[in-house]
Order: C-alpha cells, then sequence, then structure tokens
C-alpha cells in the first residue's frame, strides 16, 4: 500500500460537531473527498453540506442538537443512532464552538457557562462516548478537536473561550495518554484566523484586520479549505504514530 492509498478514507464513518458551514462544513466535505460518509451534528439543519457531500457520492445523515444543553446520556444516544445507521463510527471531528466578548471585569455567569458547555464539556462526552464505541469495536478509532490560537495564547474579552480553549489542549492530551492503548489516536488541530462568521466583525474593521493580516506571515486570512488537509491527515493512516498534539493551521501566526 502506497502512502497515498493511507489517505483514502473510504469505507469510514465520520462524526462532525458544527458541520452546517465554516470550518466544520469545509471539514466534513474534505472526508467526504477522502471516501468517508458523514454524520452531523448542529443546532441548525445542513441542506448546503449534505448536497455537497452526496455529489460527492458519500452518504450523509445528520441529527439537529443543541450541544450546549445536551446531556452525557444524549450524546451516547446520538452515538447509539451513528452506529444504527452506518453500523460503526470510525472519526470525531469536535468542531462545534461558540465564543462570548465581554470585558472580563464584567463577564457573566451564563456567558461563561454556554461557552465552557459546548467548548469543552460537550468535546469531553462525546469523545466519551465515541471512545466507549471503539473499544467495543475492537479496531480503534480517530478523534480530533478543535482548539485555538487561544489554547496558546490569552486573547482579550474572551475569558471563557480561552478557558475552554485551553481545556480542549489539555484534554486531547488527557484522552491520548489514556485511550492509545486501545488504537484510539486524539490530536487536536488550532485554527488561525479563519475567514468564517466568527471573524466577520474582525474582517469588517478595516484596522483591525489589517494588524491581524500584518502579524500573519502568510499575509492572508485562512479559509476552511486550509483545515480540511489536516484534518483528513489527522483522520488517516499516515498519522497513526500522532497522538496528544495540537497542530496549528495559522499561516505562521504563533511563529512571530
Amino acid at each position: 500500500m502506497s502512502i497515498l492509498d493511507l489517505f483514502n478514507l473510504k469505507g469510514k464513518v465520520a462524526i462532525v460537531t458544527g458541520a452546517s458551514s465554516g470550518l466544520g462544513q469545509g471539514m466534513a466535505i474534505g472526508l467526504a473527498e477522502a471516501g468517508a460518509d458523514i454524520f452531523g451534528i448542529d443546532y441548525v439543519d445542513m441542506p448546503e453540506t449534505k448536497t455537497i457531500v452526496e455529489k460527492l457520492g458519500r452518504r450523509f445523515e445528520s441529527i439537529k442538537a443543541d450541544l450546549i444543553k445536551t446531556s452525557p446520556e444524549d450524546l451516547k444516544e446520538v452515538v447509539a443512532k451513528v452506529v444504527k445507521m452506518f453500523g460503526k463510527v470510525d472519526i470525531l471531528i469536535n468542531n462545534a464552538g461558540i465564543i462570548r466578548r465581554e470585558d472580563s471585569l464584567n463577564f457573566s455567569e451564563k456567558d461563561w457557562d454556554d461557552v465552557m458547555n459546548i467548548n469543552v464539556k460537550a468535546v469531553f462526552f462525546l469523545s466519551q462516548a465515541v471512545a466507549n464505541q471503539y473499544v467495543l469495536q475492537g479496531h480503534g478509532g480517530k478523534i480530533i478537536n478543535i482548539a485555538s490560537m487561544l489554547s496558546y495564547q490569552g486573547g482579550i474579552r474572551v475569558p471563557s473561550y480561552t478557558a475552554s480553549k485551553s481545556g480542549v489542549k489539555g484534554i486531547t492530551m488527557l484522552m491520548a495518554n489514556e485511550w492509545a492503548k486501545y488504537n484510539i489516536n486524539v490530536n487536536a488541530i488550532a485554527p488561525g484566523y479563519m475567514a468564517t462568521r466568527n471573524t466577520e466583525a474582525l474582517r469588517a474593521d478595516e484596522q483591525r484586520s489589517k494588524e491581524i493580516l500584518d502579524r500573519i506571515p502568510a499575509g492572508k486570512w485562512g479559509t476552511p479549505e486550509d483545515l480540511a488537509g489536516c484534518a483528513v491527515f489527522l483522520a488517516s493512516d499516515n498519522s497513526n504514530y500522532i497522538n496528544g498534539f495540537t497542530i496549528a493551521v495559522d499561516g505562521g501566526w504563533l511563529a512571530r
């Protein structure tokens, strides 16, 4: 088998949270292009992602779920539904996340809890449910978490987001340590400044956008497609000896 063959995800089943648009949609499409069938989880319908994935000849199923409110038991039921539909699961991408901006002196408990619930609590308990399924299946699997530049930096006016994304990096290492013996690879991707809905306000602010671009060695905003290749790599057999690491896809931001 050649090294290019090892990127092939044909016959694999991937769960992608936040798959309706942006980075989640980009990664879901990338996995489908590599051959995987996709199960999307989002709080809204995903007709565009479904259409694109199915045009690629892959199967797309989905469920609407608000991960801010979803319990660990609910997440177990979601995984059971995936297994009932597809027969198994091979890949999980924990992409869904939110951000709330406010001075830390005035930050509310609700904005703290909402962000922590979806960005780190749901990530852990969905990973737990999928990992238990991997153990039952007996052949391991891949878990890919979406971290952030703020897994490495403090940020400004985003205290719960910074805490949650630092947490994502930490639990990625913890889960990798515990689950590697089951042939489960747990890694994370830390996107840089990406052209998505989350950064619309920043990109619309000419001065702030220029400040950001001046710091990025690549000199441009990233795109969902930029994340897709890294996601396919971490989902493939080419990454079998990578565990517990957070890869920055940031145009060189952290190198400055």
